[in-house]
């Protein structure tokens, strides 16, 4: 189309300057100019592109992309105006989510963000030369991203979610100081499930508790594992934050509150899904921090120069209706320090919550 139009324009000018010599053309060429210029406009301008990627529909993912997507709208992008926005789930499949990070490289993308700790491994395999920005991974050194906070990959940066185990463990000890076994589930197919599995076991032993996990192969297996955990006679649950056991967190809080069992998240959100306290990371906030790191690397800074961050505010959620469901009485001086409360009624009460 741009020869034709470039012909169309020399016809045109040839035209023009015939027509001041009075010079005659014929209808049938006259149509042709007209059929042809309608057509001629200049090319779109390509869009930024950003191919977003996660491996679950998991809360803790949705929040971390809706975080980032809320901070590009922030910086002035808007999706289909200034950028555009690809967005895919693996289904918990991990094949699936490296046949995605290759789509996403043959499709040309700008930068790939990746959720999760098997779409960073993905997207290291696939992408070596596209910008990498990374969230929602408890260990990227494990995966060979770098030595160090600033000594990385030079094509890949992002925000670290190493949760604070210890200090979930020393809340469950004062909310619960007579406790002695703590049930886990764990996913073994997720490299960061065993990493938590292990910094649990560790924690726990410093504060006298004896951890019995029981893994699960997927989402479906959920529920069973949790009946199982039940059998072993445990005093509380703490399920490991992973992606394949996050997705179904709502299902073990059914579960907890049929057995008056305390159960206990490592997400803050966790706490509206039936535990009686979630304390983590705001994967919103996490997710917003990613986006601004992706907003300097489109402004042309160089990934490679960009330490990996991490979180640092840790939040606490309390459910009282859960709690009471479960067994558990939370003492005014945990209540006053929660950033989030639901009150025994099911209503959020923030000014319950010491704020």
């Amino acid at each position: 189309m741009g020869t034709l139009c470039s012909a169309a324009f020399l016809l045109m000018m040839a035209l023009k300057n015939r027509m001041r010599r009075l010079v005659l053309i014929s209808p049938a060429f006259f149509l042709l100019l007209v059929a042809l210029l309608p057509g001629c406009r200049a090319p779109e301008e390509r869009l930024y592109t950003f191919g977003i990627f996660q491996i679950t529909d998991a809360p803790t993912l949705n929040e971390a992309r809706r975080g980032f997507i809320q901070a590009l709208k922030d910086g002035g992008l808007g999706d289909g105006v200034d950028i555009r926005l690809m967005e895919r789930t693996a289904g918990g499949d991990t094949t699936e989510a490296q046949q995605i990070a290759h789509q996403y490289v043959e499709e040309k993308t700008d930068m790939i963000v990746a959720l999760s700790t098997q779409c960073l491994q993905a997207a290291i395999i696939a992408a070596p030369k596209v910008p990498v920005v990374f969230t929602s991974v408890a260990n990227p050194y494990l995966l060979g991203v770098g030595r160090s906070a600033e000594n990385h990959v030079r094509n890949i940066t992002g925000v670290a979610s190493t949760g604070p185990i210890k200090q979930i463990l020393g809340f469950i000890r004062e909310a619960l100081p007579g406790a002695k076994r703590i049930g886990t589930l764990w996913t073994p197919a997720e490299l960061n499930s065993e990493y938590y599995l292990r910094l649990l076991q560790e924690g726990a032993a410093e504060l006298g508790f004896e951890v019995i996990s029981q893994p699960v192969a997927n989402s479906n297996e959920v529920l069973l594992s949790g009946q199982m955990l039940l059998n072993r006679k445990i005093d509380a649950i703490f399920p490991i934050s992973d992606n394949t056991i996050n997705a179904a967190f709502e299902t073990l809080g059914r579960l907890a509150q049929e057995n008056g069992v305390p159960l206990f998240g490592g997400f803050p959100l966790f706490a509206r899904l039936g535990a009686c306290a979630a304390m983590g990371w705001d994967f919103y906030e996490m997710g917003y921090r990613t986006g601004e790191i992706a907003l300097r690397i489109k402004n042309g800074e160089d990934p490679g120069r960009i330490p990996i961050q991490t979180m640092s505010r840790v939040r606490l959620h309390l459910n009282l209706q859960a709690a009471e469901r479960q067994g558990v009485i939370f003492s005014p001086q945990i209540r006053e320090r929660a950033d989030d409360v639901i009150k025994a009624d099911g209503s959020r009460d923030p000014a319950e919550a010491g704020r």
